[in-house]
């Protein structure tokens, strides 16, 4: 089910949190989709990267992103101004591993939940998960932290395995579900298409338009797949009130 733009959708500024905790369950696959996803709606943002070596959003999509260092006060307060300058304004924050623990003591430390609310911003959690049982674990945690304060979105990250069944037998999603968590799911995608995106440090728009020598020298069936992929999970980020 697509989520209407509705006039509050457009005018109300949001904080997209991409975390996860955990290394390689594929927080940075999903920030480049949702920043893909802004430019192709022409949604207004503005890109944070917490990776101090590795960062996608500053490498996919340059233009895009500055890089944030999560522990320094000053430098994550830029996340909640960025919001408040401009009405309709997405932020979007890919956070690093181990960047979770000063995020919290921030968010705690700061009022920014109060903040947020008074100032009319919306704050989502986007939680990516992978397969195993480290990623239920980190999620029950989340909730034990935030409860119903926080917007949950669960990712159901295919890329990283298949088999959520830890996850469904944990409990922990009809938990996320009882506070207003969203829960998508991002297929998974051939090797090969990732590894020759990620090479050429191409956006997906790139990717999936660009045949020239220089790109990411997709064939014609890999970008189809890749087309095919990106239709499934734009889908459902708009199930998502971004």
């Amino acid at each position: 089910m697509t989520t209407p733009l509705t006039l509050e959708t457009l005018t109300q500024s949001k904080i997209h949190l991409i975390g996860g905790e955990k290394g390689g369950v594929g927080k940075s696959m999903v920030a480049r989709l949702l920043a893909q996803y802004f430019i192709d709606h022409a949604m207004p943002f503005v890109g944070y990267d917490t990776d101090r070596s590795h960062g996608a959003l500053l490498r996919y999509y340059a233009g895009y992103a500055s890089p944030v260092l999560a522990d320094r006060y000053e430098a994550l307060d830029t996340i909640v101004e960025s919001a408040a300058e401009q009405p309709g304004r997405r932020v979007l924050v890919d956070l690093a591993a181990q960047t979770h623990a000063p995020l919290v003591k921030w968010m705690d430390e700061s009022g920014v939940l109060d903040l947020a609310d008074v100032n009319g911003m919306s704050i989502y959690y986007w939680h990516v998960m992978d397969a195993g049982r480290d990623s239920v674990d980190l999620l029950a945690r989340l909730l034990d932290q935030f409860g119903a304060r926080l917007r949950y979105v669960l990712v159901r990250n295919q890329i990283r395995g298949d088999d959520f069944s830890q996850l469904d037998k944990s409990g922990e999603q009809v938990r996320a579900m009882a506070f207003g968590a969203q829960v998508i799911t991002l297929k998974h995608l051939h090797d090969p298409v990732v590894q020759k995106i990620d090479a050429s440090n191409a956006s997906f728009w790139s990717a999936r338009n660009n045949t020239d020598k220089g790109g990411p020298g997709l064939g014609l069936m890999e970008r189809q797949r890749l087309k095919m992929w990106l239709a499934h999970a734009m889908a459902e980020i708009d199930t998502v009130p971004v």
